[in-house]
């Protein structure tokens, strides 16, 4: 286990230190909600430290992503997707392409844009509502693209789509689970040609069976795997073929109808965070081992309804995961033992909160959805350094590159900068 433990923690590192300045998927470089680097602003406001800010059509809940000076976003405009890309340091167009017909939204978070965008030194990966999946050069070409819904059924949520596709070294990967015909699917980053279809049929209730949550990926022992939450289970697949390696059940030891799962894993230290249950669990699973491993490898599970975060992701790094629940509870607890470290409410507001936190240099972001960004320390006690408000509807995670920050809004991007 040890030699585990320090096989993740050097691979984190790694990804850290190659991935500088860019933030290549919607949770980051290394997948954990943590930003690298040092001298991010902690106070801003609409008349301060804010360097730039852009309107973009359509509504957008999707996350930016950046690779060098460029920033990519969707959306949809005039009944299209659009992928666009940005100036980082201006927030000046560099081009725009529409393609696809949009599927529009049904709740009032929801749109056709919402998964985010992934990117790496060579490809642009952008995924809709509508199914639309394609592969763009970084000067906005389209090299390949598919329609997942026409090529393998129809989507059966019953909400909007809000799975993000996620990259390993040589592939795409896009989730998609539901209320039948759930599957893991990879492709070809350069060519699009299928890679492998995993099934991904699994015992649970009703809506129980849908999730909008993002898979990811973490190479241990020099080998890629990727771990994947919903339909009252986690399940471990090898990133090659797709075979899964093992599976954790016992999330819904009710068989709760309607326990279906937005909330996405995150990974530290030898360890997988579950959030489950509409923010009523989390629980705690070591890595490792194969086939049903429930009974042996499930260290530790919380339960406290509404204490947890339903919609937000954790955040995790240094033997601590942080979670921001929807309506502002915010807490710290040992990734090891999910024992709580400390917690308390922010501000209370009639604003829930949908983006995930954020770490870095010592804080964490977290950003309403009234366009608030709360940022505290990491520290061993609870603490509220700033309260940044912004004029906008909030539903992307904020990123970080290069001292600045990316706060995306449903129609506008800030850029947000220490001047």
């Amino acid at each position: 286990m040890k030699a585990l433990l320090a096989t993740v923690t050097l691979s984190l590192l790694i990804a850290s230190t190659t991935l500088a300045g860019n933030w290549p998927g919607w949770r980051g470089p290394t997948s954990n909600g943590v930003a690298e680097g040092t001298g991010y602003p902690v106070s801003w406001d609409s008349s301060k430290n804010i360097l730039w800010e852009v309107d973009f059509p359509g509504v957008s809940g999707s996350t930016p992503v950046i690779w060098g000076n460029d920033l990519f976003l969707t959306t949809t405009t005039e009944g299209k997707n659009r992928a666009l890309c940005l100036d980082k340091n201006t927030g000046k167009e560099k081009w725009h392409i529409d393609f696809g017909t949009e599927r529009a939204g049904k709740h009032k978070k929801g749109s056709g844009s919402s998964p985010s965008p992934a990117t790496d030194d060579q490809y642009v990966f952008t995924y809709f509502k509508s199914g639309d999946l394609a592969c763009l050069n970084k000067a906005g070409k389209i090299l390949w693209q598919k329609n997942l819904q026409k090529e393998y059924g129809e989507d059966t949520l019953w909400w909007d789509l809000g799975t993000s596709p996620v990259l390993t070294d040589d592939l795409i990967v896009v989730a998609c689970m539901q209320s039948d015909n759930s599957y893991l699917v990879a492709f070809d980053k350069a060519t699009g040609k299928e890679a492998w279809k995993q099934d991904r049929n699994l015992d649970a209730p009703e809506e129980a069976n849908q999730s909008y949550s993002t898979p990811v990926v973490v190479k241990q022992n020099g080998k890629e795997n990727i771990y994947v939450l919903g339909a009252d289970h986690v399940t471990a697949h090898d990133a090659q073929s797709g075979k899964e390696l093992w599976r954790v059940g016992g999330l819904n030891p009710t068989q709760h109808k309607y326990f279906r799962s937005i909330s996405s894993p995150v990974i530290s230290d030898g360890y997988l965070v579950a959030p489950y249950a509409r923010g009523g669990s989390v629980t705690g699973i070591k890595l490792g081992g194969s086939g049903d491993i429930t009974k042996s490898n499930v260290a530790w599970t919380n339960e406290a309804k509404g204490e947890f975060s339903d919609v937000p992701t954790p955040a995790a790094i240094n033997g601590r995961f942080y979670i921001c629940a929807d309506k502002g509870d915010v807490a710290c607890f040992d990734v090891k033992t999910g024992k709580k470290i400390w917690g308390d409410r922010l501000p209370r507001s009639r604003h829930k909160f949908s983006a995930s936190p954020i770490l870095t240099d010592g804080h964490i972001y977290v950003t309403r959805e009234d366009g608030t960004t709360f940022v505290l320390n990491r520290g061993d006690q609870f603490k509220v350094v700033s309260e940044n408000p912004l004029e906008g509807f909030a539903l992307a995670t904020p990123i970080f590159s290069d001292g600045k920050i990316y706060l995306k809004m449903t129609d506008k991007l800030y850029c947000i900068g220490k001047k």
